[in-house]
């Protein structure tokens, strides 16, 4: 598919699929970054009991990290990649912005999925086709360890959400599931959902750990000023007249230096 046609799928249905985004070197060098995140204690398991706050110890597990870009010069790097703002760009039109980036890992046999939702009904931009979520596959993602599912066209619709009593933040919604589709993406391929496709994923039924990054851009015009809470409110400015590159807000250009610190990782 060309890039025009993801721009008509990506508006259509909410979302479209990418593969081979990025080469296997740089997924391992992700992956090296992931393993480094477990070893250092800095992935948290959100899952509760069900009652939205008391920790789950029954062994079960929706492991998350955010932000990213304080964490990992590499990471920190990868939405100033070309091939990422020349998608981002066609997707949602400049400038935008970096909204934030975040992990979900999934450990093998015991992870569990989020709910559905729309990132939407936590950002409530007026156009939700405005933002979206750039969804990397750092592992391969399938049915069985939990892939994606995404509603098409479900971006044409708000539906209510509520507390999910199985996680410590998360709310959810219930979309039509019979209509939703399974997106099964190899290493390396993206999935780029628009801010008001409902979306969930899967448990973890395989014997490897699977691991995957969101990083959710966002237009301009809907980048309120207080749109991020302020202890993470870097937001990168990644195309338009206030883009440097992160100079200004991380004090150092990271421009074209992804594939240069995959190769060194």
């Amino acid at each position: 598919m060309s890039l025009q046609d993801h721009v008509q799928a990506f508006t259509q249905d909410g979302y479209c699929v990418i593969a081979d985004l990025f080469d296997p070197r740089e997924i391992l060098a992700l992956r090296r970054e992931v393993d480094r995140f477990q070893t250092e204690g800095l992935v948290q398991n959100v899952r509760t009991h069900g009652d939205g706050e008391t920790p789950d110890e029954s062994g079960k597990a929706n492991l998350q990290l955010i932000p990213l870009y304080d964490k990992s010069d590499l990471i920190r790097s990868l939405p100033f990649d070309d091939r990422v703002v020349t998608i981002v760009s066609e997707l949602i039109g400049d400038p935008f912005l970096l909204h934030l980036d975040q992990l979900f890992l999934k450990p093998a046999n015991v992870g569990t999925g989020t709910s559905w939702h729309q990132d939407n009904a936590y950002f409530k931009i007026a156009n939700s086709l405005k933002g979206t979520a750039m969804w990397l596959a750092v592992d391969d993602a399938t049915e069985h360890n939990g892939t994606l599912r995404l509603v098409p066209g479900s971006h044409r619709t708000t539906y209510p959400h509520e507390r999910d009593p199985f996680s410590n933040h998360h709310i959810r919604c219930y979309p039509p599931e019979d209509q939703a589709q399974t997106i099964e993406v190899a290493a390396g391929g993206a999935a780029f959902f628009c801010y008001g496709t409902a979306h969930s994923t899967g448990d973890n039924h395989s014997s490897e750990s699977r691991t995957g990054m969101a990083f959710h851009f966002l237009h301009a015009d809907h980048a309120a000023d207080d749109l991020v809470a302020g202890d993470r409110d870097r937001r990168p400015w990644i195309t338009g007249p206030q883009a440097s590159g992160g100079f200004k807000e991380y004090g150092v250009d990271v421009r074209g230096s992804f594939h240069q610190l995959c190769e060194t990782a």
